[in-house]
């Protein structure tokens, strides 16, 4: 394994993810892929997964939920996808609503 030392107890990652340095934090990874490409939407999954600090089977997995909720798009350009946000669909739980992704963007970038 590359870049991670091994210990009695399972590897140990050489740079902590960003959860693990702070121990819990206010979004969701879905939250936070969604602030990422929201950020620049020609992120590729693998500098989605390190900017949010899971693996890229779970980003994977978060597009594809993002995108059968209809909060993303992708659009395959070359060999690569760029992500549009849909800013106006309302977020989902009942504590949130009738507030929006934009909303959320918005506080986040504020």
């Amino acid at each position: 394994m590359s870049g991670a030392t091994l210990t009695a107890a399972g590897p140990e990652p050489t740079r902590p993810a960003p959860e693990r340095a702070l121990g819990w934090t206010f979004l969701t990874n879905h939250g936070h892929v969604l602030v990422a490409i929201s950020r620049d939407p020609e992120l590729r999954q693998r500098d989605i997964s390190q900017a949010v600090g899971i693996t890229q089977g779970a980003v994977q997995r978060i597009l594809d939920d993002l995108e059968a909720g209809g909060y993303v798009r992708r659009q395959r350009v070359g060999r690569r996808n760029r992500y549009e946000v849909i800013a106006d669909r309302p977020l989902r739980h009942p504590l949130e609503q009738p507030r929006t992704v934009a909303d959320l963007l918005e506080a986040v970038e504020a």
